[in-house]
């Protein structure tokens, strides 16, 4: 389905809401969490919909998100499943790497709850790993019918994020984005012949009828293809602290831009600093201006 760029009532950002438990100690985090952060910090109106354990670290968990200035409306709690958490460890590259632990609270997230929802005009961020467990994969995808448009970030972190999982977000999907290696990873699953990366972004986009596909390449920049039309931006200048969260800063400002009704150039540019910055700090959610 095509749809134009507008400001909505709010954004649904659900999925995981996890602890990355690192070496040197623990942080709140999740995709979802991150984009919902940075949405917020950028004055538009969120909705964390995900679910917590009945325990110490789902407690943390909402008086983290409170201090995060972000409401826990939509934060369900299970009385039997833990909060969520990832091992993380760093690679010499600067490059997290992720052990998810399963199962957690939010493979579990209920439609029920969510009934509010329908009251209001909402766009909706999305990812794979949310949906690993079917209980919260119907849960995402009973909202895809209600949503004005669908952001969807692939994020794989096998072996939960499966071929089947992703070609089925994608085409319900307006605007997809991956970094430069899940790109070519979707190009070797979905029998792309194509080698030269906007080849297979264009593929992708005329498969999956997207509007828009997002490409993030570190240091090297960003770019994205919409309605055949490629932008580009450099990358910034930046001392690397740990790049966890980066990519959601990102795609978090293009949305934001996106719905503003911003040129291409101008959301591009804007997301790439944040994502720059967000990885010159410790941590995804630091302080922003």
């Amino acid at each position: 389905m095509s749809r134009c760029g507008s400001l909505v009532d709010y954004i649904v950002s659900i999925g995981e809401v996890v602890w990355d438990i690192f070496p040197n100690g623990q942080v709140l985090g999740g995709a979802p969490l991150n984009v919902a952060y940075h949405l917020s910090c950028l004055g538009l109106a969120v909705r964390t919909v995900s679910r917590i354990g009945d325990d110490d670290l789902g407690r943390s968990t909402r008086e983290q998100i409170a201090k995060l200035g972000l409401s826990t409306v939509a934060l369900q709690q299970d009385d039997r499943l833990p909060t969520g958490q990832v091992q993380v460890t760093v690679g010499t590259d600067n490059e997290p790497h992720f052990d998810i632990v399963a199962p957690a609270a939010w493979d579990n997230i209920a439609v029920e709850p969510l009934a509010d929802l329908s009251a209001g005009r909402f766009s909706m961020v999305f990812g794979t790993l949310g949906q690993r467990d079917c209980r919260s994969r119907q849960t995402i995808r009973s909202l895809w019918p209600r949503a004005d448009y669908l952001f969807y970030d692939v994020n794989l972190r096998p072996p939960f994020t499966t071929r089947e999982l992703v070609a089925e977000s994608m085409a319900a999907a307006d605007m997809v984005k991956v970094n430069n290696d899940e790109l070519l990873t979707l190009g070797r699953w979905f029998d792309i012949v194509q080698t030269d990366k906007i080849a297979i972004a264009k593929e992708l986009a005329s498969n999956y009828n997207l509007e828009t596909v997002v490409v993030t390449e570190g240091g090297a920049g960003a770019w994205l293809l919409s309605d055949q039309e490629i932008f580009t931006v450099p990358g910034e200048p930046v001392s690397v602290a740990d790049t966890v969260g980066a990519g959601d800063a990102f795609f978090a400002t293009l949305i934001a831009g996106f719905l503003r009704k911003m040129p291409w150039d101008e959301c591009l540019r804007m997301a790439n600093k944040r994502g720059a910055y967000v990885a010159s700090q410790n941590g995804a959610t630091p302080p922003m201006n």
